[in-house]
């Protein structure tokens, strides 16, 4: 007996849409609308694209030591963070390794959280076993969260609410939207320009009609969401990041701030600090690399990557054949001898060894609005 899937509250506007839907981290979801992945994919990267992630968990923290408590089970600097400030933030294990990772968004009166479906209720006991003594834990499943997406989001945005165009990259505020009161985060998972909205779930679906209504938007689902976050070099947690890879190994040593790091004011006191820290100082076993195929063959995820003596290297984690690049594109975690620009391994597919070479992320530029 399989459990029921839950459903977000655009569920019904989905199927009005003619999407196709899936299972997804317990839920219903749009894989994809009848234009299809690829030209959903192209409208993010062209205009703007509307995608329910609704699935997504919201979470407040509340209370004066909020900051302080949070900061205690990620490496990265909270306390510091500024009112309608955001950051992407991890939740390490003690051996260093990822629970999940999240978005954390200071505002007057608590800290927004952010986290990933399939973690969402781990992720909320974690937090309550750990700071609940600290802080309030109110988990937000009255909210729904739309993400659009593109360069032309904000003209589409600005019609609603033209003060939304004053948010820069990485900041968030309130604006009422299509007669709802939202909460509003520049930021996203495309690599594109565009904003994340909390909306109550009883107003999403006139939000999102409002939103469709603009010539420039157009819906997306799963698949393009799933295209566009590879090309810009993004993790998807439980694929390219889980809890045995760390977050050096992973790349993502950029969001440890230095006050957090060996030397820094407020350095270690999160879980798995000294492996970490042991990883900054470049005693990493691996990395995460990108990786361009030199033949159109797309190369998925749980591909064998191998030396040019047939030597296993690694396993592929994500990988597409990426419509703005027009390249096969994927990542992987190789040994750091082999983590070099422009070094050339193998991935392995039906017996066949096709080439690729180690190359810079993002694949297609981050368009980021920073003012």
């Amino acid at each position: 007996m399989t459990a029921e899937l839950l459903q977000t509250p655009l569920h019904e506007l989905h199927v009005r849409l003619g999407a196709r839907m899936v299972p997804f981290a317990g839920y219903a979801m749009p894989v994809q609308y009848p234009a299809g992945i690829l030209a959903e994919h192209r409208q993010c990267r062209t205009a703007a694209a509307l995608f329910d992630v609704s699935h997504m968990g919201q979470l407040r923290l509340v209370g004066p030591d909020a900051a302080a408590a949070l900061e205690s089970l990620v490496p990265v600097d909270i306390v510091d963070l500024g009112v309608n400030r955001q950051r992407y933030a991890l939740f390490t294990n003690a051996s260093g390794g990822i629970l999940d990772d999240l978005m954390v968004t200071r505002r007057e009166n608590d800290l927004f959280v952010i986290v990933n479906a399939a973690c969402k209720d781990a992720d909320t006991r974690h937090l309550i076993t750990n700071i609940g003594h600290r802080c309030t834990v109110v988990s937000m499943p009255e909210r729904a969260l739309l993400a659009l997406q593109g360069p032309q989001a904000v003209t589409a945005l600005a019609r609603l609410n033209p003060a939304v165009a004053s948010l820069v990259f990485m900041t968030g505020g309130s604006f009422t939207l299509a007669g709802a009161e939202c909460f509003v985060t520049r930021s996203g998972y495309t690599g594109e320009d565009g904003f994340e909205i909390s909306v109550p779930a009883e107003s999403a679906v006139t939000l999102a009609e409002a939103l469709l209504g603009q010539p420039e938007v157009a819906p997306a689902g799963l698949g393009a969401r799933d295209s566009l976050r590879l090309e810009a070099g993004l993790c998807l947690y439980g694929h390219d990041i889980n809890e045995t890879t760390s977050p050096v190994e992973a790349g993502l040593s950029w969001a440890i701030q230095k006050v957090r790091r060996p030397g820094g004011a407020r350095a270690g006191g999160y879980p798995g600090a000294a492996v970490i820290e042991a990883h900054l100082a470049g005693g990493a076993p691996s990395k995460r690399v990108g990786l361009i195929g030199l033949e159109r063959a797309p190369v998925r995820e749980g591909t064998t990557i191998v030396d040019a003596n047939g030597h296993k290297l690694g396993t592929v984690t994500s990988g597409t054949l990426a419509p703005t690049v027009n390249q096969a594109v994927a990542m992987a975690y190789l040994p750091l001898d082999h983590a070099v620009a422009q070094h050339e391994v193998y991935a392995e597919v039906r017996g066949k060894r096709l080439p690729m070479r180690v190359s810079p992320m993002p694949f297609n530029p981050h368009r980021y609005f920073r003012g």
